[in-house]
């Protein structure tokens, strides 16, 4: 399997220089080299890599407005000159952040364990399809361990490359992303409000509108979840009749 890259920097030499290193790999596909963060959202929607690489600061928007706009982001690895970006790149669940200029070894290093963990997520995609609303899983948190009826869960949130889970009054971590859980989870009753988040539709109390054609939709358990403007499309489409 060939991992399908694009690259989006606004400084050419630092794009030349990531093209150049990845070459060197069989496994990686450069399907675009890009420049600005639209030309990016342009290259990503028409091309679905795998894995971007993205600078943060650039003209227009920077690399988290761009993450912003995506519902279902591939991954994402930071590449860029400065340091204190990183709490907030990997809140903004990036798979790793690589400063400028790049080292081969480190570079080796990220490829690696992406491609552990893409392999880990095929496997676990080509088990027995969806579950359903009245399955039971385990999950186990440190020390804690929990078997949960999926309807008792009102709400998931992506946490880097884990998800914590709300039911009752618990909040394990989960070993699993959002785009994982999408092609497993109950398509009746789960809903991905948007790229960080994942509702029950039977928690939601009252929908109203948002900021930029979204909604905002309440819980009876209190929690107030954005779904944004792409999937509240979706949303009306599927709960119209």
């Amino acid at each position: 399997m060939k991992l399908k890259v694009i690259i989006i920097d606004d400084e050419k030499p630092a794009r030349k220089e990531l093209e150049y290193l990845l070459g060197k790999y069989e496994g990686v596909e450069i399907l675009a080299s890009c420049s600005n963060a639209d030309e990016g959202m342009e290259a990503i929607g028409r091309l679905t890599p795998d894995l971007i690489f993205l600078d943060i600061n650039m003209p227009g928007k920077n690399g988290f407005e761009l993450l912003e706009q995506l519902d279902s982001p591939p991954y994402v690895i930071f590449v860029t000159a400065y340091d204190q970006f990183a709490i907030q790149a990997f809140e903004a669940n990036a798979f790793d952040y690589l400063l400028k200029p790049v080292i081969p070894e480190r570079l080796h290093k990220t490829l690696f364990e992406l491609w552990q963990e893409i392999e880990k997520e095929h496997a676990a995609n080509n088990a027995p399809g969806r579950l359903t609303k009245d399955s039971k899983i385990f999950i186990k948190d440190g020390e804690k361990c929990w078997l949960v009826k999926l309807s008792q869960v009102y709400f998931i949130e992506s946490v880097g490359n884990y998800t914590k889970w709300h039911f009752n009054d618990a909040r394990p971590m989960l070993h699993r992303t959002l785009n994982y859980l999408d092609e497993k989870l109950p398509a009746d009753i789960f809903f991905r409000a948007n790229r960080g988040e994942i509702i029950n539709l039977d928690f939601i109390a009252k929908i109203s509108t948002y900021f930029k054609g979204g909604m905002l939709a309440e819980l009876t358990t209190g929690h107030k979840v954005e779904i944004s403007q792409r999937q509240a499309v979706k949303f009306r489409e599927r709960l119209s009749i």
